[in-house]
């Protein structure tokens, strides 16, 4: 009995465990998927210009490309590298706005011209301008009527930040554009930058405005006026070719002190 029953095939019972059976895997079967890696979801190529889109490819470089055309204008990162400063350069280039006479200051800026001058040094001025210009109004009325009392005039805010932008803005390029038509290779990054720096001694000036002395406010207007007028042209004089164009840097000058000259009789008057 046990012979007959060990005997007995058991490959079709049920619950029964069928032999395995080694077979050689063909590895140049076509039929079988290739076992590679594959990134979802694929890359399309770059004439089509959808896909996946690896780092620092087609992407970017088209990206790069649009910032230099003209809807580059419309673009907030187009202006981004105009304000890759430090602390260092920046204040390298506020302290050489104090020298007047240096002329060398497109020089320093010639690798990276920077539009940090141009916002945030103007937007000091207009603040400092403002708070002081109405400190200064109440210190005169102060002094001939000791019953005055302090009021603070909001108007002082839109008029310096009106004055102050549409100058910084508008006068280096309208320089810009008359110096194109002369025939120079004027830059305007480096004008509004020039500019930009050279109201920071009006910046420092304005704290001694301050002072209720009307003829020390005068001297400090026309020697700051001065100071700063002479950095533009200084500065400037590096795109004058010829005596004939003497003009232009009498034109920076005046309109510089007129500036200067503006600031006090609104705001420290």
């Amino acid at each position: 009995m046990d012979e007959s029953y060990s005997n007995f095939p058991t490959s079709h019972l049920i619950g029964s465990v069928p032999a395995v059976v080694t077979e050689e895997k063909s590895t140049t079967n076509p039929q079988a998927p290739a076992a590679n890696l594959q990134i979802f979801p694929p890359n399309s190529g770059a004439s089509t210009g959808s896909g996946y889109q690896t780092l620092g490819g087609t992407s970017e470089a088209n990206g790069q490309q649009s910032a230099n055309t003209w809807k580059g204008v419309f673009s907030v990162s187009s202006y981004t590298q105009y304000f890759n400063v430090d602390e260092d350069i920046v204040m390298n280039r506020l302290m050489s706005s104090l020298n007047p006479l240096s002329g060398d200051f497109f020089s320093k800026i010639d690798a990276n011209p920077d539009l940090y001058g141009l916002v945030w040094v103007s937007a000091t001025l207009i603040f400092v301008i403002s708070s002081l210009g109405n400190c200064a109004t109440y210190l005169m009325h102060k002094r001939s009527d000791s019953s005055s009392s302090w009021s603070f005039d909001v108007n002082y805010v839109n008029v310096a930040a009106s004055s102050v932008y549409g100058y910084a803005l508008l006068v280096p390029m309208g320089f810009y554009f008359l110096l194109q038509y002369l025939g120079s290779s004027a830059s305007l990054i480096r004008f509004w930058c020039l500019w930009g720096y050279s109201l920071f001694v009006l910046t420092l000036s304005s704290f001694l405005l301050v002072i209720p002395i009307e003829f020390l406010r005068w001297t400090i207007t026309l020697l700051a006026g001065a100071a700063s007028a002479s950095f533009v042209a200084a500065n400037l004089k590096m795109y004058i070719q010829s005596n004939d164009l003497t003009i232009v840097l009498v034109a920076a000058f005046v309109l510089q002190m007129g500036l200067t000259i503006f600031i006090k009789m609104w705001f420290f008057s």
